[in-house]
Formats: C-alpha cells, sequence, structure tokens
C-alpha cells in the first residue's frame, strides 16, 4: 500500500483532525522501510505525501476535501456541497441547539478570548451568565484560568469543538465579525430555540451558571 493511500485511510478513519505528528509516527516504520534514513525523512515524505493528498481532493471531481482543521487534517465537505450534507446530517441526528443570546455571547467570545462574563456583560449590554452554562454543555468553550484582578473572576475561550463546528484551523482563520455573524446564521438557522423556550432556558442555565460559579470559588478558596 503506497504512503498516501495510508495517510488518506487515517484521515477517513479519524472521528477528529489527526495531527501531521500523529501520522507520522503510525506509518514510521513502513517509510523507513521504503530507504527513509532518519525520522526527518520521514516526516518530509510524509509531508510530501499529504500535499499531493490534499491537491488530489481539491480538484472539482471530488465532493469533499483534506483540510487543515484544529491543528490536524481531516476530511470535510467542500462548500458547495455543504447544503446537502446539511440536510443529511440534520436527517440523521438532533441538532445542536442554541438560543439567539448564546449564539451572541459566542461570538463575543470567540473574538475577545478568554473574556469574562462582567466583560462579556458590557459588550452585550445584558447578563450572559446563565447562557455561559449553555455553551460550556455544548462543549464549544471552556474555562481557561482566572483573571488577576479583585475577586479573580473565571476566564473563557473557544475550544476544539468550536474549531470544528466552523471548520477553522485556529482562531487566527476567524473571519471578521460581520462575516462571523453570517456563518452563525447559517450553521444554526434551523437550530435556534423558539422565544419561549430560550427564556425558560436563560431562568435554567442561569440558576446553572450560579452554582457553578459558587461551586469554583469555593474550590478556589
Amino acid at each position: 500500500m503506497g504512503l498516501k493511500a495510508q495517510l488518506e485511510a487515517i484521515i477517513y478513519a479519524a472521528e477528529t483532525p489527526v495531527t501531521l505528528e500523529h501520522m507520522v509516527q503510525l506509518v514510521k516504520e513502513s517509510v523507513a522501510a521504503e530507504g527513509a534514513a532518519d525520522d526527518a525523512q520521514v516526516k518530509s515524505r510524509v509531508r510530501a505525501a499529504l500535499e499531493q493528498l490534499v491537491a488530489d481532493y481539491g480538484t472539482p471531481d471530488h465532493g469533499i476535501e483534506i483540510r487543515q482543521v484544529a491543528g490536524g487534517y481531516r476530511m470535510s465537505t467542500k462548500p458547495e456541497q455543504h447544503d446537502m450534507v446539511r440536510s443529511f446530517a440534520k436527517s440523521l441526528k438532533p441538532p445542536v441547539r442554541l438560543s439567539l443570546p448564546a449564539l451572541e455571547t459566542l461570538a463575543v467570545i470567540a473574538y475577545k478570548q478568554p473574556a469574562t462574563v462582567p466583560e462579556i456583560n458590557e459588550i452585550r449590554g445584558v447578563d450572559s451568565g446563565g447562557v455561559i452554562a449553555t455553551l460550556l454543555d455544548r462543549k464549544l468553550i471552556t474555562t481557561a484560568g482566572r483573571k488577576q484582578v479583585i475577586g479573580r473572576p473565571i476566564l473563557y475561550k473557544t475550544t476544539k469543538e468550536f474549531l470544528m463546528r466552523f471548520g477553522l484551523k485556529d482562531v487566527n482563520e476567524l473571519p471578521s465579525m460581520e462575516e462571523f455573524e453570517k456563518l452563525v446564521a447559517e450553521s444554526f438557522q434551523s437550530e435556534l430555540i423558539p422565544a419561549e423556550d430560550a427564556a425558560q432556558e436563560g431562568q435554567d442555565d442561569s440558576a446553572q451558571g450560579e452554582v457553578t460559579e459558587s461551586s469554583d470559588l469555593k474550590s478556589s478558596a
């Protein structure tokens, strides 16, 4: 089996993006058997094969592509096929349902990270403590320590799940705020929680957020 075929099989089978280093370790023995003198040559051959594989999938004949996302390589649908695959995916599993306040809060965290709840509240003009719990539960954000100011509020940042959800290599690939808002709207357009449910979510999450914050304060005391 050729090196490109091996790498293709690995990327296809992986549930999360596979790093270059991981693939190097997996194919190291077979590449060395083909004449690679040292680790540097093995890595060079794997990188070259990956570049060829990416180019192969980049042709119009393929509906999927191989690209770098969240620090690794993964297969993903080409943009022109998103509508078709989105319809297919929604027929298979329940969507990630978020309220508009949660989406707004996610956008603020994405561009201002790491950010505290008071900082997010100041930008949005409303209390965001409740929806933070929702975003944590969906694994779209995570804690990033505490800010070294009075009260030591918790800092929040986006996660690898966030990068995967939006097909980003890292946060440096985030588009402008206007483009991101459009991307969010398209990604969750039919997955928004109705207004009455969102209000109840806010009440429930607010209580959950208070419990979480209280527990964190106790554990840090």
